[in-house]
């Protein structure tokens, strides 16, 4: 079942199972992308949404200096792109970070989506609008909070988005990406981003190791991180 991710993060509203095989059947294909190939370029016109099944997904910018910011990191279940439904194209890249597999919704089909139904409707619509939500707490991090405490939160988070769809161990889960990837998501460069590694594992917090989270103190990481999942709405 493809939308079976999306629909463990996104519980409210619920669907009838016409309205489940409808979504399920609006996939026209699947396709599957190396680590570090893009997926959507900036500026070119798209005529599908792209919804993650396996592996891990940025959106990001380039700057003309050769930095990159990490925009977003996705997880499976999540639609990378389901704004590009109205705007047909996006002002941002989208890469994987692992191997990944996704499936295709062609643009017609959501909107015919949203045509059958309004909770189909409702259910897209508010995907978006978490989505939108986790970037302002990211602007947030980036603005406003230490590097280590950004660091944390971004821990915090993947944890809990994860966790939500059955990919954690107890207080371990997989994160098969680079410590440029990190400094990349939290507006650092790569010698701080290990330093602020080492001092959360320092700090009996968390370390990451091999591709691997390991959750040392769930409460003290939480307070340490300002992490409040309310902007998650996993109502």
């Amino acid at each position: 079942m493809y939308t079976r991710s999306f629909l463990q993060t996104h519980r409210v509203p619920k669907l009838s199972d016409v309205e489940t095989a409808s979504l399920e059947a609006s996939v026209a294909r699947t396709a599957d992308y190396r680590a570090k190939q893009v997926i959507v370029r900036q500026q070119v016109p798209l005529s599908q949404c792209t919804l993650l099944l396996e592996g891990f997904i940025e959106r990001y910018k380039d700057t003309p200096e050769g930095r990159r910011q990490i925009l977003a990191i996705h997880v499976p279940g999540d639609f990378v792109d389901l704004h590009s439904y109205p705007l047909k194209r996006l002002e941002h890249s989208v890469a994987a970070l692992t191997q990944v597999k996704v499936a295709l919704f062609p643009h017609p089909a959501i909107r015919a989506l949203t045509e059958q139904s309004p909770t189909l409707t409702e259910l897209l619509w508010r995907s978006t609008l978490i989505d939108a939500a986790i970037n302002r707490e990211w602007i947030v991090s980036i603005g406003a909070r230490s590097a280590a405490v950004r660091m944390a939160h971004l821990f915090c988070e993947l944890y809990v988005r994860l966790e939500r769809i059955g990919m954690v161990d107890g207080l371990r889960f997989a994160l098969p990406l680079t410590q440029i990837d990190l400094a990349d998501a939290t507006g650092l460069t790569a010698v701080h981003a290990n330093r602020m590694l080492r001092q959360l594992r320092e700090k009996r917090l968390v370390e990451f190791r091999s591709g691997e989270v390991t959750i040392l103190d769930w409460p003290a990481l939480q307070s340490f991180g300002d992490f409040d999942p309310g902007y998650l709405f996993f109502d």
